[in-house]
């Protein structure tokens, strides 16, 4: 009896200890609830969180791989405008010696075996007429010449003529004066 005498108060303490602290406990209870829902949405964060590192971490493998073909590409494209600046300096090189060149070839092309025969034929042709022109004008200079020569004789005879008869003439009046 005795042990269902204890078993009676300890239940009877139970029940006084119950009532009396039975509003912590279910504030503690609450609490806990509220604790492990806390709980299991920072695990929902949590996951939440690792999935967006994930991505981030594929997403910044991908970054660094962009990187990389960019940095690659830079590379490549500074040595194909450091290219491109040699092949504008040998373009200007070889446009300048293919202006020599032309300007070569034109002296050459001065000098042209055919054409040059050709200007010869019909240079000898020019100083064969301009040498029949020229016997012409010899010949015509010469009679020219003949008749000036002739003339100046009849003018100068007509010249000794004239200033006989002008001394006829005075010797004439000078006689009538005198007469």
């Amino acid at each position: 009896m005795l042990t269902a005498n204890k078993l009676e108060k300890i239940m009877e303490l139970e029940s006084n200890l119950r009532s009396e602290y039975q509003s912590q406990l279910d504030a503690k209870v609450a609490e806990i609830e509220t604790l492990v829902k806390e709980k299991e949405d920072k695990k929902a964060v949590i996951a939440k969180q690792l999935e967006q590192i994930t991505t981030l971490s594929k997403d910044a493998s991908s970054n660094k791989r962009t990187e990389q073909l960019n940095r690659e590409l830079n590379q490549r494209c500074e040595n194909l405008q450091e290219e491109i600046a040699t092949q504008k300096k040998r373009l200007k090189g070889l446009q300048k010696e293919l202006g020599e060149e032309r300007t070569e070839l034109k002296a050459l092309k001065q000098f042209d075996p055919a054409k040059m025969k050709k200007n010869l034929d019909a240079n000898k042709k020019k100083l064969a007429e301009k040498t029949n022109a020229a016997d012409l004008l010899q010949k015509s200079l010469s009679k020219v010449k003949g008749e000036k020569v002739e003339l100046q004789r009849k003018v100068e005879e007509l010249e000794a003529k004239l200033a006989q008869l002008e001394r006829t003439e005075e010797i004439e009046e000078k006689e009538e004066a005198a007469a």
